[in-house]
């Protein structure tokens, strides 16, 4: 499987930029309101997110039990732990905001869409996939603002818990059930759309990482942030990615996992989510100036993943057997 640069990734870059040379529109109190426009944005995702997504479609995967619970207990164990460390190396070398940043990377459920997708490019467990992925994604309303709250507490910072989850719930979870709910009579139409509807689920996050940026410029937060934070920043997402992969692999290996699910716990248990991890991240620091930073990790993690993703499918594609 061949990786090939989207429009999404370039998009993201042009979101930054744009933030870059107008931060006043997207900035709290811009004549785009983005306090108003975040919650629209994030509510017509999920909204999106329900709308597509078939239940029926994962019960082939509910049965795999030790399967889920080495991709659940990678995304929202493993994963925290290691940032727990990372946050500790780089206390005082870095900003908080970006330890934060690093943090919320690990703290993210997985991805949906890509986790399926690249499972089924590799000749992996499908319907395992489908089910860990949305099941992450469920969990992450609650188990992410949990690993923030407790990481943001140990730095001196508290957050209102209770009042995030229930914004959570109310903007992610209740627009994902009214999706659901609209299925028997809009499922048809979602199916044969399905290309529209997901180039407005990408453009509405591109909106959300606009006006996330807005305000970092605008508070001139990355003065002095030069070109070697990037680069510190993607060999640290290497590093990560190549562990929590490694780690995953070498525990499906040892419980005598099948090939195709090993492939689903090592793709659902090293993604992260962009999808889920801007939109959250407007919930939980509102409109904090900081904002671009705590998402630089997640911005690049994403890509990368999928890159290195994309081209471990096909070569584990090309050594499938052919019964797989």
């Amino acid at each position: 499987m061949k990786f090939k640069l989207d429009w999404f990734l370039i998009g993201m870059g042009v979101a930054v930029a744009l933030a870059w040379l107008f931060p006043a529109p997207g900035a709290a109190g811009g004549w785009t309101h983005p306090e108003l426009l975040t919650k629209a944005g994030i509510a017509l995702i999920f909204f999106l997110h329900g709308l597509a997504l078939s239940f029926a479609a994962l019960k082939a995967g509910t049965l795999r039990w030790p399967l889920h619970l080495v991709v659940q207990l990678c995304t929202f164990v493993l994963f925290p732990l290691i940032g727990v460390g990372l946050m500790a190396a780089l206390d005082g070398r870095v900003s908080q905001e970006l330890q934060w940043g690093v943090f919320y990377l690990c703290a993210l459920p997985s991805t949906v869409s890509s986790s399926v997708a690249l499972t089924a490019a590799a000749r992996g467990n499908v319907p395992g996939a489908l089910f860990n992925a949305t099941l992450s994604s469920v969990l992450g309303v609650f188990l992410t603002p949990l690993w923030m709250a407790w990481a943001m507490r140990t730095s001196g910072t508290t957050m209102p818990l209770g009042p995030v989850i229930l914004d959570l719930v109310y903007w992610l979870i209740l627009p994902l059930v009214v999706g659901q709910l609209c299925r028997p009579w809009l499922g048809e139409w979602a199916k044969r759309n399905k290309a529209g509807i997901n180039r407005a689920d990408r453009g509405t996050i591109l909106l959300l990482v606009y006006t996330s940026f807005c305000d970092s410029f605008q508070e001139r937060i990355w003065a002095g942030h030069g070109w070697g934070l990037l680069v510190a920043v993607t060999l640290g997402s290497a590093a990560l990615f190549a562990v929590v992969m490694l780690a995953s692999g070498g525990v499906a290996r040892a419980l005598g996992f099948s090939r195709e699910d090993r492939i689903a716990a090592m793709f659902c248990g090293s993604k992260k989510s962009m999808a889920s991890g801007v939109p959250m991240a407007k919930l939980l620091f509102g409109a904090h100036a900081g904002l671009g930073v705590i998402l630089l990790p997640i911005m690049i993690y994403h890509p990368l993943q999928l890159l290195l993703c994309g081209w471990l499918a096909g070569r584990w594609a090309r050594e499938a057997p052919p019964s797989a």
